[in-house]
């Protein structure tokens, strides 16, 4: 080098790199885009063209929570249980999360019981559906609407 010199990094030269980079950041983090037609969607790759009635199923959620990155859920469904009569498989959908399939458990007859509970996630105020496919064919559901007041669920880029 000939008599060049390198001006000296100054801490606000640094403040303002990392005020930029957060802004960056930030700017990248956003919420998850999905629609309920996105849900109607899921539900018919599960269950096709088949009628769903009301009832049978009970969905047990809280219909308000403070944050929608745990929230319990179960699901029950009237039945026997029996060789002839039992449930085949139960599926919960959510409207607005990334992903609108939350699970779906496949039982048996010798299941003993037609139910389970877990955690899920949610990343807005949303409906959440849950339905039991019956041995006969038959379709059963329950909805139950969500407030959420602390989203999840952010997708990054």
């Amino acid at each position: 080098m000939t008599g060049e010199s390198l001006s000296p990094v100054t801490r606000r030269a640094v403040l303002i790199g990392v005020a930029g980079a957060a802004a960056s950041a930030t700017l990248l983090v956003r919420r998850a885009e999905a629609t309920p037609e996105m849900m109607k969607a899921a539900i018919h790759r599960v269950i096709g063209e088949s009628p769903v009635r009301k009832g049978k199923v009970a969905l047990d959620i809280p219909p308000l929570v403070e944050n929608g990155n745990t929230i319990a859920m179960s699901v029950s469904v009237e039945s026997p249980m029996t060789e002839t009569d039992y449930v085949k498989a139960i599926h919960v959908f959510n409207e607005k999360n990334p992903q609108p399939d939350i699970i779906s458990v496949h039982l048996g007859p010798r299941a003993g019981k037609a139910a389970f509970s877990t955690r899920i996630r949610l990343a807005d105020s949303q409906n959440v559906v849950a339905i039991a496919e019956l041995s006969d064919g038959s379709l059963w559901s329950d909805t139950v609407e969500v407030i959420v007041t602390i989203a999840a669920c952010l997708e990054y880029n």
